[in-house]
């Protein structure tokens, strides 16, 4: 689809965070071709962090567009869909032939299909829950599990246990589970001391012992979902999805 003006041009400072996150999708696929698994791994995660500014960024300097809805979304297809599909099959899941590849496949098929469903949300429904498991958490999860394996272990998951971690993570993203947005925190209002003490625990544990808090999220976040459906009222539909067309919130 052609743009409707092509000469009011492109947004620079978003538009490269976001060209940052395709950088770091791309050479995950170099890492991972060069055996270099928990390189390829802390790529994805750099590319979450460029993916998670850019959207800041475009808010923050009001430089918002529907290029820079498209051109997030095509990036993070490429790192939260392709590289860690790729990622799961080179480290673990070749071995199983056929299933390992297709689990991979599945991964980004649901993840393609994550973000489609986003993208033609009405955008004017506000909320502040996602439907699914966002593409980028289900891509820190496999990020995650092979850093902590690597790094920590110098060892390999068990291949079944992976494959049943793609299909979940798969199952997840195309869901009607509903996820807090995290995009929604705004760091302008007050928040309670207590509040402010766990934000600050939780940059000393990021920078402490990475490996560690990245599993931690995202493994925590993932399973966030599920927990809320077991709890009383987590069943109601009344909160609709999280919907913005800046740049980086294609999820």
């Amino acid at each position: 689809m052609m743009l409707k003006n092509p000469r009011r041009g492109i947004y620079i400072l978003p538009s490269l965070f976001t060209t940052g996150n395709v950088f770091c999708g791309f050479y995950a696929f170099i890492a991972v071709m060069n055996e270099r698994y928990h390189v390829a791994a802390w790529a994805i995660v750099v590319a979450i962090i460029f993916d998670i500014l850019d959207g800041r960024v475009a808010r923050l300097t009001r430089t918002t567009s529907a290029f820079g809805v498209q051109y997030d979304s095509l990036a993070d297809i490429v790192s939260f869909g392709m590289a860690p599909a790729f990622l799961a099959y080179s480290w673990v899941l070749k071995p199983f032939g056929r299933l390992g590849w297709m689990a991979a496949f599945l991964f980004l098929l649901c993840g393609a299909l994550r973000l489609a469903r986003f993208n033609v949300t009405q955008p004017d429904v506000r909320g502040d829950q996602f439907i699914g498991l966002p593409i980028p958490a289900a891509a820190a999860v496999i990020a995650s599990i092979v850093i902590a394996f690597e790094d920590l272990f110098a060892s390999r998951l068990n291949p079944a246990i992976m494959v049943v971690v793609v299909y979940l993570l798969a199952f997840l993203m195309v869901s009607n589970i509903r996820y807090p947005a995290l995009k929604k925190i705004e760091f302008k209002k007050r928040v309670s001391f207590m509040r402010f003490l766990f934000v600050i625990l939780g940059i000393y544990v990021f920078a402490t012992i990475p490996r560690v808090a990245v599993f931690l999220v995202s493994f925590i976040y993932a399973i966030t979902g599920p927990i809320k459906l077991l709890l009383p009222g987590g069943h109601r539909e009344d909160a609709p999805e999280a919907v913005s067309n800046p740049p980086g919130d294609s999820r």
